[in-house]
């Protein structure tokens, strides 16, 4: 859309000066613009995905009848292939090698935490991991370790998130969540005495 420009062919002003004609000033429809704004509105309202809440998978065993309660056993795991991790508070990772069951033979508490700098728990399922495998007292089908995790009261959300996270991490398949027993829970408070840890 375009304003006429023009001026006089000979009249107007004296000296035959030309003068320029006054116009109308030039005008934009804007209606079409908010229809083609609307349609677009709702093109991409329409069209777009909403965030999804990301769930974390958990492997959980089937469910046994009443019935069938006495007739299932435990699996049974060599120690050497049994790591237990306890979650305690101010993101304190506990870890023993063993169930801990064997009260002539206490086990040996590690402490540690989620470094990924060689140091974390990472790193010492890595090495156990290996332990396992190198070991020649361990058939060749049984080269695969049993991680039982065991959250404190005061330990945090979190940190379950990051354990499982390392599950993931490491293709670690094995492994279950339980509460930590009371002797256990004992042995975490001793371990803090004795390394000069608040409880």
């Amino acid at each position: 859309m375009a304003a006429e420009v023009g001026g006089d062919s000979g009249g107007g002003k004296k000296g035959g000066k030309k003068g320029r004609k006054k116009g109308k000033m030039p005008r934009i429809d804007m209606t079409p613009l908010v229809d083609l704004g609307f349609l677009l509105l709702t093109f991409f309202i329409l069209t777009t995905t909403m965030s999804t809440p990301t769930t974390m998978p958990v492997v959980v065993p089937p469910k046994i009848k009443e019935n069938q309660k006495d007739q299932v056993d435990p699996p049974k795991i060599q120690e050497s292939r049994l790591m237990t991790i306890l979650l305690g508070k101010q993101d304190r990772v506990y870890y023993y090698i063993g169930s801990g069951q064997d009260e002539k033979r206490p086990p040996e508490m590690q402490l540690t935490g989620f470094s990924k700098t060689g140091k974390g728990i990472r790193q010492a399922i890595i090495n156990q991991i290996k332990a396992v495998r190198d070991n020649p007292l361990i058939g060749p089908n049984d080269k695969s370790i049993m991680i039982l995790i065991k959250p404190m009261d005061d330990s945090k959300y979190k940190n379950m998130v990051d354990i499982l996270d390392e599950m993931n991490i490491l293709q670690q398949k094995n492994y279950a969540l339980i509460a930590p027993s009371p002797v256990e829970l004992d042995m975490v408070k001793k371990y803090n005495e004795q390394a000069g840890i608040e409880n």
